[in-house]
């Protein structure tokens, strides 16, 4: 993943669930992505929990031999168990220091089905880009599993025709249906 200055990225931020969901499916597609990554040299930098996808991804890239940092607030150790194993583990105060420790190593952002946090970091990171706050463009690709992703991809379109997000951002945001195509997508 190439970044700005043409060397090798280092570092990919992943936003997922820490909860178990309804279908293994994304437990199959977080350890895809984690064990690609790590092949790839790419670093994960994520929520920091042991548990959910979450924990599937994380277990995936440390399995394979490569580097996983978590980023978790303290007051969470208890509802997101903390992963035990990581590289390195960050304890921050707040939500908005753990994203904004995950913005600043990340050089892009890919996002697995999830809830409502994963959808509030989706949106932050993408707003982050368009206001150029980001020390560099940094992508986020919404690597899909079952049409997951299908009705944010139709709501973004819509915002576009209704004049809301102007048509030269809409490629902040892409949706990726294999873990190929989305590792593609963020070597742009």
């Amino acid at each position: 993943m190439p970044d700005a200055t043409g060397g090798a990225r280092r570092c990919l931020a992943v936003f997922c669930g820490s909860k178990v969901g309804n279908d293994g499916g994304v437990h199959t597609l977080a350890r895809e992505l984690g064990s690609a990554m790590a092949a790839g040299g790419v670093g994960l930098v994520y929520g920091g929990a042991g548990i959910g996808v979450m924990g599937s991804l994380a277990d995936a890239v440390l399995e394979a031999g490569g580097t996983a940092v978590g980023v978790i607030p303290v007051g969470l150790f208890s509802r997101e168990v903390p992963h035990g194993n990581l590289t390195e583990l960050v304890e921050v105060p707040d939500m908005h220091a753990r994203k904004r420790a995950m913005y600043e190593r990340a050089d892009a952002f890919c996002a697995l089905p999830g809830g409502y946090g994963t959808l509030e970091e989706v949106f932050e990171a993408a707003t982050w880009t368009q206001l150029g706050l980001h020390d560099r463009h940094k992508p986020v690709v919404l690597l899909d599993h079952n049409g997951f992703w299908s009705g944010l991809e139709a709501f973004l379109d819509r915002a576009v025709s209704d004049g809301f997000v102007k048509p030269g951002n809409r490629g902040i945001v892409s949706r990726a249906t294999s873990v190929a195509e989305a590792l593609a997508i963020l070597d742009r």
